[in-house]
Protein backbone atom coordinates (compact mmCIF):
# COMPACT_ATOMS: atom_id res chain seq x y z
CA UNK A 1 0.00 0.00 0.00
CA UNK A 2 2.20 2.85 -0.88
CA UNK A 3 1.05 6.31 -0.76
CA UNK A 4 1.34 8.25 -3.74
CA UNK A 5 1.42 12.35 -4.27
CA UNK A 6 -2.09 13.27 -6.04
CA UNK A 7 -2.34 16.56 -8.00
CA UNK A 8 -4.73 18.88 -6.28
CA UNK A 9 -7.59 20.90 -8.17
CA UNK A 10 -5.93 24.54 -9.33
CA UNK A 11 -8.82 27.38 -8.68
CA UNK A 12 -9.01 31.41 -9.39
CA UNK A 13 -7.13 32.57 -6.34
CA UNK A 14 -5.93 29.29 -5.09
CA UNK A 15 -3.49 26.76 -5.60
CA UNK A 16 -3.14 23.00 -3.55
CA UNK A 17 -0.93 20.52 -3.10
CA UNK A 18 -2.45 17.19 -1.80
CA UNK A 19 -0.81 14.96 0.33
CA UNK A 20 -1.41 11.52 1.28
CA UNK A 21 -1.86 10.01 4.54
CA UNK A 22 -0.16 6.21 4.93
CA UNK A 23 -3.37 3.88 5.35
CA UNK A 24 -3.72 2.67 1.65
CA UNK A 25 -2.70 3.27 -2.17
CA UNK A 26 -3.91 6.49 -2.32
CA UNK A 27 -4.96 7.05 0.98
CA UNK A 28 -6.83 9.94 2.79
CA UNK A 29 -5.82 13.57 1.38
CA UNK A 30 -4.86 16.49 3.88
CA UNK A 31 -4.42 20.12 2.08
CA UNK A 32 -1.43 22.19 2.43
CA UNK A 33 -2.86 25.82 1.33
CA UNK A 34 -0.76 27.62 -0.90
CA UNK A 35 -0.70 31.61 -0.95
CA UNK A 36 -2.92 33.57 -3.35
CA UNK A 37 -0.47 35.49 -4.76
CA UNK A 38 1.26 33.94 -7.99
CA UNK A 39 4.74 34.40 -6.18
CA UNK A 40 4.35 32.60 -3.51
CA UNK A 41 2.60 30.28 -5.44
CA UNK A 42 5.63 29.93 -7.80
CA UNK A 43 8.08 29.92 -4.52
CA UNK A 44 6.54 26.84 -3.89
CA UNK A 45 6.52 25.54 -7.04
CA UNK A 46 10.24 25.89 -7.36
CA UNK A 47 11.16 24.39 -3.73
CA UNK A 48 8.85 21.61 -4.81
CA UNK A 49 11.55 21.41 -7.91
CA UNK A 50 14.43 21.57 -6.08
CA UNK A 51 13.76 19.20 -3.40
CA UNK A 52 12.41 16.60 -6.58
CA UNK A 53 16.04 17.30 -8.35
CA UNK A 54 18.27 17.23 -4.84
CA UNK A 55 16.49 13.86 -4.56
CA UNK A 56 17.53 12.64 -7.66
CA UNK A 57 21.02 12.51 -5.90
CA UNK A 58 20.09 10.70 -2.56
CA UNK A 59 20.57 7.37 -2.82
CA UNK A 60 20.54 3.79 -0.74
CA UNK A 61 23.58 2.92 1.29
CA UNK A 62 25.10 -0.93 0.19
CA UNK A 63 23.32 -3.50 2.38
CA UNK A 64 26.15 -5.32 3.18
CA UNK A 65 25.84 -5.45 7.02
CA UNK A 66 22.96 -7.37 8.11
CA UNK A 67 23.49 -10.75 9.54
CA UNK A 68 21.37 -13.34 8.23
CA UNK A 69 19.28 -15.45 11.58
CA UNK A 70 16.21 -17.27 11.03
CA UNK A 71 13.35 -18.36 13.10
CA UNK A 72 13.78 -20.48 16.83
CA UNK A 73 13.75 -23.43 15.62
CA UNK A 74 12.71 -25.67 18.73
CA UNK A 75 9.32 -24.41 19.41
CA UNK A 76 8.43 -27.00 21.78
CA UNK A 77 11.06 -26.71 24.53
CA UNK A 78 9.26 -23.15 25.14
CA UNK A 79 6.13 -23.12 27.53
CA UNK A 80 4.02 -21.86 24.51
CA UNK A 81 5.19 -24.95 22.01
CA UNK A 82 4.24 -27.06 25.33
CA UNK A 83 1.07 -25.23 25.81
CA UNK A 84 0.14 -26.20 22.16
CA UNK A 85 0.82 -29.84 23.13
CA UNK A 86 -1.30 -30.16 25.32
CA UNK A 87 -4.33 -28.03 24.00
CA UNK A 88 -3.83 -30.54 20.88
CA UNK A 89 -3.84 -33.89 23.17
CA UNK A 90 -6.56 -32.34 25.03
CA UNK A 91 -8.90 -31.64 21.69
CA UNK A 92 -7.85 -35.17 20.80
CA UNK A 93 -7.59 -33.86 16.74
CA UNK A 94 -5.23 -35.21 14.01
CA UNK A 95 -5.22 -31.25 13.11
CA UNK A 96 -1.84 -29.99 13.42
CA UNK A 97 -2.84 -26.25 13.39
CA UNK A 98 -5.50 -24.43 16.12
CA UNK A 99 -7.23 -21.17 15.53
CA UNK A 100 -9.26 -18.57 17.23
CA UNK A 101 -10.98 -15.45 15.30
CA UNK A 102 -9.85 -11.72 16.85
CA UNK A 103 -12.97 -9.67 15.39
CA UNK A 104 -12.77 -7.36 18.41
CA UNK A 105 -10.13 -4.50 19.59
CA UNK A 106 -9.90 -5.98 23.55
CA UNK A 107 -9.50 -9.47 21.37
CA UNK A 108 -6.74 -8.47 19.38
CA UNK A 109 -4.58 -6.25 21.49
CA UNK A 110 -5.03 -8.60 24.51
CA UNK A 111 -4.00 -11.70 22.61
CA UNK A 112 -0.52 -9.52 21.39
CA UNK A 113 0.10 -8.91 25.11
CA UNK A 114 -0.15 -12.73 25.68
CA UNK A 115 2.14 -13.91 22.99
CA UNK A 116 4.70 -11.31 24.40
CA UNK A 117 4.39 -12.00 27.73
CA UNK A 118 4.44 -15.63 26.90
CA UNK A 119 7.94 -15.82 24.92
CA UNK A 120 10.77 -17.25 26.19
CA UNK A 121 13.13 -16.97 22.94
CA UNK A 122 12.23 -14.95 20.04
CA UNK A 123 9.34 -12.78 18.72
CA UNK A 124 9.16 -11.80 15.18
CA UNK A 125 7.10 -8.76 13.69
CA UNK A 126 6.70 -7.83 10.07
CA UNK A 127 4.46 -5.05 9.96
CA UNK A 128 3.16 -2.08 7.26
CA UNK A 129 2.95 0.18 9.15
CA UNK A 130 3.22 0.88 13.44
CA UNK A 131 2.39 3.68 14.45
CA UNK A 132 3.60 5.97 17.44
CA UNK A 133 0.86 6.38 19.89
CA UNK A 134 -1.07 4.75 22.92
CA UNK A 135 -1.84 1.42 22.25
CA UNK A 136 1.68 0.55 20.82
CA UNK A 137 3.61 2.26 23.42
CA UNK A 138 1.85 -0.41 25.66
CA UNK A 139 2.80 -3.44 22.95
CA UNK A 140 6.62 -1.51 22.60
CA UNK A 141 6.71 -1.45 25.98
CA UNK A 142 6.48 -5.14 26.85
CA UNK A 143 8.26 -6.12 23.93
CA UNK A 144 11.55 -3.88 25.82
CA UNK A 145 10.88 -5.89 28.75
CA UNK A 146 10.86 -9.21 26.98
CA UNK A 147 14.35 -8.29 25.19
CA UNK A 148 15.11 -7.20 28.74
CA UNK A 149 14.64 -10.66 30.06
CA UNK A 150 16.22 -12.41 27.15
CA UNK A 151 13.87 -12.55 24.32
CA UNK A 152 15.11 -12.00 21.08
CA UNK A 153 13.07 -9.63 19.36
CA UNK A 154 13.06 -8.71 15.27
CA UNK A 155 10.86 -5.96 13.95
CA UNK A 156 10.85 -5.59 9.97
CA UNK A 157 9.16 -2.71 8.95
CA UNK A 158 7.70 -1.25 5.82
CA UNK A 159 9.83 2.02 5.60
CA UNK A 160 7.41 3.89 3.85
CA UNK A 161 5.64 5.35 6.88
CA UNK A 162 8.65 5.47 9.02
CA UNK A 163 8.11 9.39 8.83
CA UNK A 164 7.43 12.32 11.53
CA UNK A 165 6.45 11.21 14.88
CA UNK A 166 6.31 7.34 13.79
CA UNK A 167 10.08 7.25 13.35
CA UNK A 168 9.93 6.86 17.00
CA UNK A 169 9.10 3.35 16.89
CA UNK A 170 12.60 3.21 15.33
CA UNK A 171 14.14 3.72 18.45
CA UNK A 172 13.49 0.24 19.79
CA UNK A 173 16.56 -0.83 17.53
CA UNK A 174 18.95 1.04 20.16
CA UNK A 175 18.16 -1.61 22.56
CA UNK A 176 19.70 -5.13 23.63
CA UNK A 177 18.18 -7.47 21.92
CA UNK A 178 16.21 -5.89 19.55
CA UNK A 179 16.97 -5.63 15.88
CA UNK A 180 14.75 -3.78 13.37
CA UNK A 181 14.97 -3.53 9.50
CA UNK A 182 13.26 -1.61 7.26
CA UNK A 183 11.95 -3.37 3.92
CA UNK A 184 12.43 -1.30 0.64
CA UNK A 185 13.72 1.75 1.98
CA UNK A 186 12.88 5.04 0.08
CA UNK A 187 15.80 7.17 0.15
CA UNK A 188 15.05 11.33 1.55
CA UNK A 189 14.03 12.84 4.82
CA UNK A 190 11.90 11.86 7.30
CA UNK A 191 10.42 14.89 8.77
CA UNK A 192 7.23 14.77 6.72
CA UNK A 193 4.99 12.59 4.61
CA UNK A 194 5.02 15.23 2.15
CA UNK A 195 9.11 16.02 2.34
CA UNK A 196 9.19 11.61 1.66
CA UNK A 197 7.26 11.72 -1.31
CA UNK A 198 8.47 14.72 -2.88
CA UNK A 199 12.14 13.80 -2.56
CA UNK A 200 11.51 10.24 -3.33
CA UNK A 201 9.39 11.42 -7.20
CA UNK A 202 12.36 10.48 -9.07
CA UNK A 203 11.63 6.74 -8.08
CA UNK A 204 8.34 6.68 -8.24
CA UNK A 205 8.05 3.10 -8.63
CA UNK A 206 10.06 2.08 -5.88
CA UNK A 207 7.54 4.39 -3.50
CA UNK A 208 4.84 2.21 -5.09
CA UNK A 209 6.03 -1.34 -4.16
CA UNK A 210 5.51 -1.77 -0.59
CA UNK A 211 5.47 -5.10 2.01
CA UNK A 212 1.89 -4.88 3.50
CA UNK A 213 2.42 -8.51 4.99
CA UNK A 214 0.93 -8.62 8.83
CA UNK A 215 2.53 -10.84 11.14
CA UNK A 216 3.13 -11.54 14.88
CA UNK A 217 5.14 -14.66 16.16
CA UNK A 218 6.18 -15.60 19.85
CA UNK A 219 8.45 -18.45 19.94
CA UNK A 220 7.76 -19.93 16.29
CA UNK A 221 4.50 -21.78 18.54
CA UNK A 222 1.98 -18.93 18.72
CA UNK A 223 0.79 -16.25 15.62
CA UNK A 224 -1.30 -13.52 14.70
CA UNK A 225 -2.04 -12.68 10.60
CA UNK A 226 -4.57 -10.81 9.67
CA UNK A 227 -5.21 -6.90 7.87
CA UNK A 228 -4.63 -5.10 11.40
CA UNK A 229 -1.68 -2.45 11.56
CA UNK A 230 -0.47 -1.36 15.17
CA UNK A 231 -2.16 1.94 16.48
CA UNK A 232 -4.71 3.37 18.13
CA UNK A 233 -6.94 3.28 15.19
CA UNK A 234 -6.68 -0.57 15.44
CA UNK A 235 -7.45 -0.88 18.47
CA UNK A 236 -10.82 1.30 18.61
CA UNK A 237 -9.19 4.48 20.53
CA UNK A 238 -8.89 6.59 17.09
CA UNK A 239 -9.72 10.02 17.69
CA UNK A 240 -11.18 10.65 13.96
CA UNK A 241 -11.39 7.47 12.36
CA UNK A 242 -11.32 4.01 13.71
CA UNK A 243 -10.80 0.63 11.27
CA UNK A 244 -12.99 -1.97 11.72
CA UNK A 245 -10.33 -4.79 11.15
CA UNK A 246 -9.89 -8.72 11.73
CA UNK A 247 -6.92 -11.08 12.74
CA UNK A 248 -6.90 -14.68 13.86
CA UNK A 249 -4.48 -16.01 15.99
CA UNK A 250 -2.88 -19.57 15.35
CA UNK A 251 -1.07 -22.24 17.12
CA UNK A 252 1.36 -25.44 15.50
CA UNK A 253 2.45 -25.65 12.51
CA UNK A 254 0.74 -23.24 10.74
CA UNK A 255 2.73 -20.95 12.93
CA UNK A 256 6.62 -22.54 11.69
CA UNK A 257 5.22 -21.68 8.00
CA UNK A 258 4.75 -18.14 8.72
CA UNK A 259 7.90 -18.21 10.59
CA UNK A 260 9.58 -19.46 7.02
CA UNK A 261 7.62 -16.27 5.42
CA UNK A 262 8.77 -14.40 7.81
CA UNK A 263 12.65 -15.25 7.58
CA UNK A 264 12.76 -14.80 3.73
CA UNK A 265 11.41 -11.12 4.00
CA UNK A 266 13.97 -10.38 7.07
CA UNK A 267 17.24 -11.93 5.01
CA UNK A 268 16.11 -10.31 1.58
CA UNK A 269 18.44 -8.02 0.14
CA UNK A 270 15.98 -5.06 0.56
CA UNK A 271 15.44 -5.73 4.69
CA UNK A 272 18.12 -2.80 5.78
CA UNK A 273 19.03 -2.54 9.07
CA UNK A 274 18.19 0.53 10.54
CA UNK A 275 21.38 1.65 11.73
CA UNK A 276 22.50 1.84 7.92
CA UNK A 277 19.64 4.38 7.10
CA UNK A 278 19.87 6.80 10.20
CA UNK A 279 21.13 10.26 9.68
CA UNK A 280 21.59 13.36 11.66
CA UNK A 281 18.44 14.34 10.73
CA UNK A 282 16.73 10.94 11.28
CA UNK A 283 18.51 11.22 15.10
CA UNK A 284 17.55 14.92 15.89
CA UNK A 285 13.92 14.01 14.55
CA UNK A 286 14.00 11.15 17.20
CA UNK A 287 15.66 13.64 20.05
CA UNK A 288 12.85 16.46 19.43
CA UNK A 289 10.24 13.86 20.08
CA UNK A 290 11.62 13.03 23.50
CA UNK A 291 12.14 15.17 26.65
CA UNK A 292 15.43 15.98 27.25
CA UNK A 293 15.25 14.19 30.49
CA UNK A 294 14.06 10.98 29.28
CA UNK A 295 15.57 7.94 27.19
CA UNK A 296 16.44 10.82 24.46
CA UNK A 297 20.29 11.54 26.23
CA UNK A 298 20.69 7.88 25.39
CA UNK A 299 20.59 7.86 21.93
CA UNK A 300 23.95 7.34 19.93
CA UNK A 301 25.95 9.93 19.08
CA UNK A 302 25.42 11.64 16.06
CA UNK A 303 27.88 10.65 12.85
CA UNK A 304 28.46 12.59 9.91
CA UNK A 305 27.68 10.13 7.51
CA UNK A 306 25.58 6.80 6.95
CA UNK A 307 27.78 4.35 8.65
CA UNK A 308 26.26 1.31 9.99
CA UNK A 309 26.28 1.79 13.58
CA UNK A 310 26.65 -0.79 16.45
CA UNK A 311 22.99 -1.01 18.53
CA UNK A 312 23.23 0.63 21.54
CA UNK A 313 21.34 0.62 24.60
CA UNK A 314 19.27 3.56 25.31
CA UNK A 315 19.13 4.31 28.92
CA UNK A 316 16.26 3.62 30.83
CA UNK A 317 12.54 5.25 31.08
CA UNK A 318 8.92 4.34 31.47
CA UNK A 319 8.33 4.72 28.02
CA UNK A 320 9.93 3.73 24.45
CA UNK A 321 7.94 6.35 22.79
CA UNK A 322 8.47 9.63 25.22
CA UNK A 323 6.23 12.34 24.07
CA UNK A 324 3.55 9.46 23.73
CA UNK A 325 1.38 10.74 26.12
CA UNK A 326 -0.44 7.66 28.55
CA UNK A 327 -3.95 6.85 27.48
CA UNK A 328 -6.63 6.27 30.03
CA UNK A 329 -8.22 4.27 27.71
CA UNK A 330 -4.88 1.74 27.00
CA UNK A 331 -3.33 0.48 30.57
CA UNK A 332 0.33 -0.52 30.28
CA UNK A 333 -0.84 -3.22 33.16
CA UNK A 334 -4.51 -4.65 31.32
CA UNK A 335 -4.14 -8.22 31.29
CA UNK A 336 -3.67 -11.10 28.49
CA UNK A 337 -6.04 -13.13 27.08
CA UNK A 338 -5.46 -16.40 28.50
CA UNK A 339 -4.27 -18.91 26.04
CA UNK A 340 -5.35 -21.82 28.05
CA UNK A 341 -8.80 -21.22 28.33
CA UNK A 342 -9.53 -19.86 24.82
CA UNK A 343 -12.00 -21.57 22.43
CA UNK A 344 -9.74 -23.20 19.47
CA UNK A 345 -10.95 -24.54 16.23
CA UNK A 346 -8.58 -27.38 15.10
CA UNK A 347 -8.24 -27.42 11.22
CA UNK A 348 -6.24 -28.35 8.16
CA UNK A 349 -5.00 -24.97 6.50
CA UNK A 350 -2.08 -23.20 4.68
CA UNK A 351 -0.55 -19.96 4.14
CA UNK A 352 -0.48 -18.27 1.16
CA UNK A 353 2.48 -15.68 0.87
CA UNK A 354 4.02 -13.59 -1.90
CA UNK A 355 7.95 -13.52 -2.28
CA UNK A 356 9.74 -10.88 -0.93
CA UNK A 357 11.00 -10.00 -4.66
CA UNK A 358 7.73 -9.33 -5.82
CA UNK A 359 7.96 -6.09 -4.07
CA UNK A 360 11.31 -5.67 -5.94
CA UNK A 361 12.63 -3.40 -8.76
CA UNK A 362 11.47 -4.56 -12.69
CA UNK A 363 8.58 -5.48 -14.03
CA UNK A 364 5.06 -5.96 -12.15
CA UNK A 365 3.88 -8.71 -13.37
CA UNK A 366 7.55 -10.75 -13.83
CA UNK A 367 8.25 -10.39 -10.76
CA UNK A 368 4.76 -11.19 -8.74
CA UNK A 369 4.53 -14.39 -10.18
CA UNK A 370 2.40 -16.54 -8.83
CA UNK A 371 0.81 -14.19 -6.06
CA UNK A 372 -1.56 -14.23 -3.32
CA UNK A 373 -4.38 -12.79 -5.59
CA UNK A 374 -3.87 -15.59 -8.15
CA UNK A 375 -4.74 -18.13 -5.07
CA UNK A 376 -7.76 -16.36 -4.13
CA UNK A 377 -9.26 -16.31 -7.84
CA UNK A 378 -8.30 -20.46 -8.09
CA UNK A 379 -10.09 -21.12 -4.87
CA UNK A 380 -13.14 -19.00 -6.09
CA UNK A 381 -13.82 -20.68 -9.07
CA UNK A 382 -13.94 -24.02 -7.63
CA UNK A 383 -16.90 -22.37 -5.45
CA UNK A 384 -20.23 -24.21 -5.92
CA UNK A 385 -22.80 -22.14 -3.86
CA UNK A 386 -21.10 -18.89 -2.94
CA UNK A 387 -18.20 -16.47 -2.55
CA UNK A 388 -18.25 -13.92 0.77
CA UNK A 389 -15.83 -11.08 -0.04
CA UNK A 390 -14.92 -8.57 2.49
CA UNK A 391 -12.45 -5.97 1.08
CA UNK A 392 -11.99 -2.20 2.03
CA UNK A 393 -10.34 -1.50 -1.34
CA UNK A 394 -11.77 -3.23 -3.88
CA UNK A 395 -10.55 -3.00 -7.39
CA UNK A 396 -11.06 -5.69 -9.49
CA UNK A 397 -9.25 -4.91 -13.10
CA UNK A 398 -10.37 -7.14 -15.64
CA UNK A 399 -9.04 -10.59 -14.68
CA UNK A 400 -11.22 -10.64 -11.34
CA UNK A 401 -13.94 -9.06 -13.23
CA UNK A 402 -13.76 -12.94 -15.81
CA UNK A 403 -14.21 -14.63 -12.38
CA UNK A 404 -17.13 -13.71 -10.72
CA UNK A 405 -18.84 -13.11 -13.95
CA UNK A 406 -17.63 -16.90 -14.36
CA UNK A 407 -19.69 -17.76 -10.73
CA UNK A 408 -22.47 -16.02 -12.20
CA UNK A 409 -23.26 -17.62 -14.93
CA UNK A 410 -23.14 -20.95 -13.03
CA UNK A 411 -25.64 -19.81 -10.26
CA UNK A 412 -23.06 -19.46 -7.62
CA UNK A 413 -23.93 -16.23 -5.26
CA UNK A 414 -21.45 -13.80 -4.70
CA UNK A 415 -21.40 -11.21 -2.19
CA UNK A 416 -19.46 -8.18 -1.34
CA UNK A 417 -18.51 -6.26 2.02
CA UNK A 418 -16.69 -2.91 0.98
CA UNK A 419 -16.66 0.22 1.79
CA UNK A 420 -19.06 3.34 1.33
CA UNK A 421 -17.32 6.67 -0.11
CA UNK A 422 -17.77 8.50 2.97
CA UNK A 423 -16.01 5.33 5.32
CA UNK A 424 -13.46 4.78 2.74
CA UNK A 425 -9.88 6.38 3.67
CA UNK A 426 -8.56 6.24 0.26
CA UNK A 427 -10.57 8.57 -2.05
CA UNK A 428 -9.02 7.39 -5.09
CA UNK A 429 -8.94 3.41 -4.31
CA UNK A 430 -13.27 4.08 -4.43
CA UNK A 431 -13.16 5.93 -7.47
CA UNK A 432 -11.23 3.00 -9.00
CA UNK A 433 -14.05 0.74 -7.39
CA UNK A 434 -16.79 2.85 -8.35
CA UNK A 435 -15.87 2.34 -11.98
CA UNK A 436 -17.32 -1.04 -11.75
CA UNK A 437 -20.16 -1.20 -9.48
CA UNK A 438 -22.93 -0.80 -12.26
CA UNK A 439 -21.15 -4.12 -14.22
CA UNK A 440 -21.10 -5.89 -10.87
CA UNK A 441 -24.51 -5.18 -10.02
CA UNK A 442 -25.33 -5.58 -14.19
CA UNK A 443 -23.66 -9.48 -13.74
CA UNK A 444 -25.43 -9.98 -10.05
CA UNK A 445 -23.16 -9.28 -7.49
CA UNK A 446 -24.63 -7.96 -4.81
CA UNK A 447 -22.55 -5.11 -3.01
CA UNK A 448 -22.68 -4.17 0.42
CA UNK A 449 -21.37 -0.18 1.69
CA UNK A 450 -20.43 0.39 5.11
CA UNK A 451 -22.10 3.37 6.88
CA UNK A 452 -19.17 5.90 8.28
CA UNK A 453 -20.96 7.84 11.15
CA UNK A 454 -19.81 7.64 14.73
CA UNK A 455 -23.31 4.97 15.71
CA UNK A 456 -21.89 2.74 12.93
CA UNK A 457 -18.24 3.12 14.87
CA UNK A 458 -19.79 2.50 18.13
CA UNK A 459 -21.42 -0.85 16.87
CA UNK A 460 -18.80 -1.79 15.01
CA UNK A 461 -16.13 -1.55 17.49
CA UNK A 462 -16.18 -3.40 20.47
CA UNK A 463 -14.81 -4.20 23.86
CA UNK A 464 -15.76 -7.71 24.00
CA UNK A 465 -14.74 -9.17 20.65
CA UNK A 466 -17.96 -9.08 18.70
CA UNK A 467 -19.42 -11.61 21.38
CA UNK A 468 -21.89 -9.82 22.98
CA UNK A 469 -25.62 -9.87 22.79
CA UNK A 470 -26.71 -6.59 23.30
CA UNK A 471 -25.42 -5.28 20.05
CA UNK A 472 -26.26 -7.11 16.53
CA UNK A 473 -23.55 -6.27 14.89
CA UNK A 474 -20.05 -7.50 13.63
CA UNK A 475 -17.69 -6.38 16.10
CA UNK A 476 -20.42 -4.85 17.99
CA UNK A 477 -19.20 -5.29 21.93
CA UNK A 478 -21.63 -4.03 24.23
CA UNK A 479 -19.11 -0.81 25.48
CA UNK A 480 -19.09 0.19 21.63
CA UNK A 481 -16.27 2.48 20.19
CA UNK A 482 -13.15 3.42 22.94
CA UNK A 483 -12.28 5.89 21.43
CA UNK A 484 -14.39 10.02 20.69
CA UNK A 485 -17.54 9.92 20.85
CA UNK A 486 -17.45 11.22 17.15
CA UNK A 487 -14.84 8.81 15.57
CA UNK A 488 -16.06 7.47 12.09
CA UNK A 489 -15.95 4.06 10.99
CA UNK A 490 -13.64 2.55 8.62
CA UNK A 491 -13.68 -1.39 6.62
CA UNK A 492 -10.03 -2.43 6.92
CA UNK A 493 -10.78 -6.15 7.20
CA UNK A 494 -9.71 -8.59 4.53
CA UNK A 495 -11.10 -11.95 4.40
CA UNK A 496 -13.67 -14.33 1.99
CA UNK A 497 -15.21 -17.42 2.83
CA UNK A 498 -16.32 -19.85 0.08
CA UNK A 499 -19.09 -22.31 0.36
CA UNK A 500 -19.19 -22.31 4.45
CA UNK A 501 -16.66 -23.73 4.93
CA UNK A 502 -12.92 -22.42 3.79
CA UNK A 503 -11.93 -19.07 5.29
CA UNK A 504 -9.32 -17.07 3.63
CA UNK A 505 -7.92 -14.39 6.32
CA UNK A 506 -5.05 -11.71 5.60
CA UNK A 507 -3.52 -8.75 4.90
CA UNK A 508 -4.47 -8.72 1.06
CA UNK A 509 -7.41 -6.53 -0.61
CA UNK A 510 -9.13 -7.56 -3.56
CA UNK A 511 -7.60 -4.93 -5.92
CA UNK A 512 -4.78 -4.09 -8.28
CA UNK A 513 -2.24 -3.26 -6.32
CA UNK A 514 -2.34 -6.16 -4.43
CA UNK A 515 -2.15 -7.75 -7.46
CA UNK A 516 0.66 -6.41 -9.09
CA UNK A 517 2.62 -4.29 -6.34
CA UNK A 518 2.24 -5.14 -2.66
CA UNK A 519 3.32 -8.40 -1.12
CA UNK A 520 0.48 -9.81 0.90
CA UNK A 521 0.20 -13.23 3.03
CA UNK A 522 -3.43 -14.79 4.14
CA UNK A 523 -4.21 -17.90 5.74
CA UNK A 524 -7.00 -20.75 4.34
CA UNK A 525 -8.43 -21.78 6.78
CA UNK A 526 -10.80 -25.44 6.06
CA UNK A 527 -13.32 -25.18 9.00
CA UNK A 528 -17.25 -25.18 8.64
CA UNK A 529 -17.28 -23.72 12.35
CA UNK A 530 -14.73 -20.65 11.66
CA UNK A 531 -16.00 -20.08 8.17
CA UNK A 532 -19.76 -19.74 9.77
CA UNK A 533 -18.34 -18.08 12.88
CA UNK A 534 -17.07 -15.37 9.92
CA UNK A 535 -20.59 -15.18 7.86
CA UNK A 536 -22.62 -14.79 11.40
CA UNK A 537 -21.01 -11.51 11.82
CA UNK A 538 -20.68 -10.16 8.02
CA UNK A 539 -24.49 -11.03 7.82
CA UNK A 540 -25.29 -9.20 11.37
CA UNK A 541 -22.89 -6.22 9.86
CA UNK A 542 -24.70 -6.48 6.55
CA UNK A 543 -28.25 -6.37 8.27
CA UNK A 544 -27.53 -3.68 10.25
CA UNK A 545 -25.15 -0.75 9.42
CA UNK A 546 -24.53 -1.38 5.85
CA UNK A 547 -26.43 -0.05 2.23
CA UNK A 548 -27.22 -2.53 -0.34
CA UNK A 549 -26.64 -1.22 -3.86
CA UNK A 550 -29.20 -1.35 -6.28
CA UNK A 551 -30.07 0.20 -10.07
CA UNK A 552 -33.14 2.78 -11.02
CA UNK A 553 -32.72 3.12 -14.52
CA UNK A 554 -28.98 4.11 -14.95
CA UNK A 555 -28.85 5.29 -11.52
CA UNK A 556 -27.42 3.97 -8.31
CA UNK A 557 -29.78 3.73 -5.48
CA UNK A 558 -28.17 3.08 -1.61
CA UNK A 559 -31.18 0.91 -0.12
CA UNK A 560 -31.19 0.79 3.75
CA UNK A 561 -31.97 -2.74 5.16
CA UNK A 562 -35.07 -3.60 6.81
CA UNK A 563 -36.27 -1.81 10.38
CA UNK A 564 -33.28 0.43 10.96
CA UNK A 565 -33.03 3.95 12.18
CA UNK A 566 -31.27 5.22 8.78
CA UNK A 567 -33.45 5.44 5.13
CA UNK A 568 -32.17 4.70 1.71
CA UNK A 569 -29.97 7.35 -0.15
CA UNK A 570 -30.08 8.14 -3.66
CA UNK A 571 -25.76 9.92 -3.48
CA UNK A 572 -22.79 8.76 -1.89
CA UNK A 573 -24.19 8.43 1.51
CA UNK A 574 -22.83 10.52 4.32
CA UNK A 575 -20.04 12.35 1.61
CA UNK A 576 -19.46 15.86 1.61
CA UNK A 577 -20.12 17.52 -2.03
CA UNK A 578 -16.62 18.54 -1.60
CA UNK A 579 -15.64 14.68 -1.92
CA UNK A 580 -17.65 13.30 -4.27
CA UNK A 581 -16.55 16.55 -6.90
CA UNK A 582 -13.08 15.15 -5.67
CA UNK A 583 -13.61 12.07 -6.66
CA UNK A 584 -15.50 13.23 -9.61
CA UNK A 585 -12.64 15.00 -11.20
CA UNK A 586 -9.31 13.12 -10.15
CA UNK A 587 -10.98 9.55 -9.95
CA UNK A 588 -11.10 8.91 -13.69
CA UNK A 589 -6.85 10.61 -14.13
CA UNK A 590 -5.50 7.54 -11.82
CA UNK A 591 -4.38 4.33 -13.19
CA UNK A 592 -5.97 1.61 -11.72
CA UNK A 593 -2.70 -0.42 -11.07
CA UNK A 594 -1.82 2.01 -8.57
CA UNK A 595 -5.33 2.35 -6.98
Amino acid sequence: MAAIADLGAVRRGCCRATVVEPMHSTLALSQVPCSPSWQRGLRWLAMVLLLSWASGCASLPANTNRTASKAFADPGSTPLGQLVQARRAQAGTRSDSAFYLLDGVDAALASRLALIDGARRSMDLQYYAIHADASTEVLLQRLREAARRGVRVRILLDDFNTVGEDTQVLRLAFEPNVEVRLFNPVPGTRNTMLGRVVTSLHDVERLQKRMHNKMFIADNAWGITGGRNLGDQYFGIGDKQNFVDLDVLAAGRIVRDMSTSFDRFWNDELAYPVQSLLDKEDLDLLRRSAPQSSSAQGMPAVQPAKPAMPVMPVTASPTVLPSVIPSEVVQADRPPIDLRAIPLVWAPSTLMVDEPGKVGPGDDEANAGETVIDGLMNLMQAARTEVLIISPYFVPGPRMMSVYEQLRKRGVRVRLLTNSLASNDAPLAHAGYARYRKALLDIGVEIHELRSDPETAGALIGSDGGRSDKRGSWFGGAGGSKGNSSSRASLHSKAIVIDRYLSVIGSMNLDMRSQLKNSEAGLVIRSTALAQQVSRQVEQTIDTTTYRLDQRGDRLVWRAPPGVSFKDEDSEPGASAKLKLFVRVLGPLAPEEML
